[in-house]
């Protein structure tokens, strides 16, 4: 049993540690904030991770799986319905690691494990959104040029990485509070499937119209 508790208490720091880097923003959270915040010393925490950049290469680790496993499921996309629940999938994750996406080009500036690794993940989200029109057209629900298709796979990823900082923008105060995920999963997704609006199927026009329009309402619901 001693043995299974030093990685419990690296366990116990990287959850607090992303707690306070997505409520504070990670430039704003030092290792002695973490250390209180755990009721431990700094040296048990520096014991675990020597430094705040082996913190936050840590927690990048855990979001690259975890989103490279979820973007393999691109190419499985079939229909709008497919991509709209695909999205969302993506912008839960990207929600779970927010910092990241908030303090994105603060954390690119000064760490720069954080800046070659990022660009795998930006390759990965390319991939996957360019399969992901394939297998739509493919199927019948959109029917796009391979030129307009790149294009449109680049503003997708763009949104995709940036929609939490025009967030944040917008609302400083309480754009990263856990109330407003639902908020902003949902806003995220449908401006990024709207970049096809031109290129899909009327029937697939419809359906979109009809899921944001059903979400958007259950998310009224939840507030009453």
């Amino acid at each position: 049993m001693a043995k299974k508790a030093p990685r419990r208490t690296a366990e116990r720091i990287l959850e607090v540690t992303l707690a306070l880097f997505n409520r504070l923003g990670a430039p704003n959270v030092s290792t002695t904030l973490i250390a209180a915040e755990l009721n431990i010393s700094p040296g048990n925490l520096y014991y675990h991770y020597p430094a705040k950049d082996e913190l936050l290469g840590a927690l990048f680790d855990r979001y690259a799986q975890a989103m490279g496993e979820l973007l393999d499921a691109g190419q499985e996309v079939r229909d709008v319905e497919d991509a709209w629940f695909f999205l969302h999938s993506v912008f839960e994750r990207i929600w779970e690691y927010r910092f990241l996406y908030r303090d994105l080009n603060d954390l690119l500036s000064n760490n720069r494990r954080l800046e070659q690794h990022v660009q795998t993940v930006l390759q990965g989200k390319s991939r996957a959104v360019r399969g992901m029109l394939q297998a739509m057209g493919h199927h019948g629900a959109l029917q796009i040029a391979p030129t307009e298709a790149q294009t449109t796979a680049t503003s997708m990823v763009v949104v995709l990485t940036y929609w939490l900082s025009f967030e944040y923008a917008l609302a400083p105060r309480g754009a990263m509070e856990p109330e407003a995920a639902q908020g902003a999963v949902l806003r995220g997704a449908t401006h990024v499937l709207a970049l096809l609006l031109p290129y899909l199927a009327a029937e697939q026009r419809e359906h979109l119209a009809s899921l944001v329009s059903a979400y958007e309402q259950a998310a009224v619901t939840q507030k009453i």
